[in-house]
């Protein structure tokens, strides 16, 4: 992304590549970058904006642990800021996306360090951080956020190597395992 004299500007590359990996027309990518500089002229979504969104979309939640990981899951660089092409192609992914692709998505949440796989301390922090959005019938058995950590990674990590890849998790998720899939619902319930 480059800068005319001071704004941000995305290459026709650039908003071509977000046309054809999203199937939105060019025409809406382009109002959608005028509407995106217009709220943010710099180009980028900073994290404190960020967690303004997430506080406004939901006003009854709280948000700022799980915010720092869904931050993750769009900042796909790992610049610290959102950028329109991160923007666009993980909301149209999140909205319009085969379930492959949304567990995938989801799966950068899961894993915090961005090492390409999920340990069990890290799927024990997700869990925690995402316990307070669980309902009583979530977890009938009213179990312990480490059990419940425990038992999706001993749902997950079906190789038992000690983490979960990628793979791992999207094939735990659609086949229907419990606790694998309950995680990975609740990530989706704060895009719905």
């Amino acid at each position: 992304m480059g800068c005319v004299n001071g704004k941000p500007v995305l290459s026709d590359e650039d908003l071509d590549f977000i046309a054809n990996h999203t199937a939105v027309s060019r025409d809406e990518v382009d109002k959608n970058y005028q509407n995106f500089l217009s709220e943010h002229p710099n180009g980028k979504i900073t994290r404190r904006e960020f967690r303004n969104m997430m506080q406004a979309c939901f006003p009854d939640a709280n948000t700022d642990k799980l915010e720092s990981h869904i931050f993750r899951m769009y900042d796909t660089n790992g610049d610290g800021h959102i950028d329109f092409r991160e923007f666009m192609i993980v909301l149209y992914i999140m909205s319009n996306g085969t379930p492959e692709e949304n567990l995938k998505q989801i799966f950068r949440i899961f894993d915090i360090n961005n090492d390409g796989s999920v340990s069990q301390k890290e799927l024990g922090r997700i869990v925690k951080d995402l316990f307070h959005l669980f309902k009583k019938e979530d977890n009938p058995d009213k179990e312990s956020q480490e059990t419940i950590a425990n038992k999706a990674f001993k749902e997950m990590d079906v190789d038992s190597d000690g983490k979960v890849t990628e793979e791992e998790f999207v094939r735990a998720c659609l086949s229907q395992e419990t606790i694998s899939k309950m995680l990975a619902l609740k990530v989706i319930d704060v895009f719905i």
